[in-house]
């Protein structure tokens, strides 16, 4: 199956992030993905936390969801939305108030939403002079959300989701290892720093300790918010090799052909996953 990990660098606008998405997935349609997946506040990288709150979206339906669901049916594909802002369901809560959830959406290619996850691990970093904190904005979801992918070759993926932040929880991946999931997906906005220091290590080490294919579509330059992030989205094999990824800043497609006969014989010759004690 090709997949297609989609690099940005996202504004804060939301129609101008908009149209450069769809230039972006066309071209990884025209390209023969039949995947995509696009990287983590594809939609709005704003000028400050809380501007997430002002294109929040009721799930379901909403100008970036229909967006999406367009897309997904134009080019008959299967598409990761990254993320959004939808809102919380019980927002009148004082817990609740000024918060939305970071939602990863997966559209069909008959572009209808099949998966929904809810980012569960919320950064937090301060290094002296950068300083973030989603919890201020954000609200944790719940629980993981795998879903199962018919490609054209016949094969049926099981794909686990997960956003950026959650790369630094191998448990959440073995959760997804041990409910049979053969394909990870990361959209991703990590910082400069900490993806220079760690973004290429954490995918490969999830891609091998789980036999599994990983997708990670980034954020990859610098915003008008004069936020810089580390980009080099990439798609991993099961044993950790890097099939492709883009080595430069600005946006562009990763674009590489997964294997379910090599997943086979990998986890065949080195049946890792059936040696677990814990």
């Amino acid at each position: 199956m090709n997949v297609a990990a989609i690099q940005m660098v996202s504004s804060t606008r939301l129609t101008d992030n908009l149209a450069r998405a769809a230039a972006l997935i066309g071209e990884a349609a025209s390209r023969g993905a039949e995947l995509a997946v696009l990287p983590e506040y594809f939609c709005l990288m704003g000028q400050r936390d809380t501007d997430k709150l002002a294109i929040q979206e009721t799930y379901g339906d909403g100008p970036i969801q229909r967006f999406l669901a367009a897309s997904a049916r134009e080019h008959g594909l299967w598409l990761v939305g990254g993320t959004l802002p939808l809102t919380v369901e019980d927002a009148t809560a004082g817990t609740s108030r000024g918060h939305v959830y970071n939602s990863s959406l997966v559209f069909n290619p008959d572009g209808r939403c099949v998966a929904r996850y809810d980012k569960m691990h919320l950064f937090r970093y301060d290094n002296g002079t950068e300083r973030y904190d989603e919890a201020r904005v954000l609200r944790p979801g719940a629980s993981p959300t795998l879903f199962e992918l018919p490609s054209r070759d016949g094969y049926r993926w099981r794909v686990g989701l997960s956003v950026c932040y959650d790369l630094r929880f191998a448990e959440l991946y073995r959760h997804y290892a041990a409910q049979g999931a053969d394909l990870l997906l990361v959209p991703s906005a990590f910082t400069q720093a900490t993806g220079q220091a760690h973004w290429e290590t954490l995918l490969r080490a999830r891609a091998i300790e789980n036999l599994a294919c990983v997708v990670a579509a980034a954020q990859g330059g610098l915003h008008e918010n004069n936020r810089r992030t580390w980009g080099h989205s990439l798609v991993v094999d099961p044993w950790g090799n890097v099939l492709d990824g883009r080595e430069i800043e600005g946006e562009g497609v990763v674009l590489a052909e997964i294997d379910a006969r090599q997943l086979a014989r990998c986890r065949g010759q080195l049946p890792a996953l059936e040696h677990r004690r814990l």
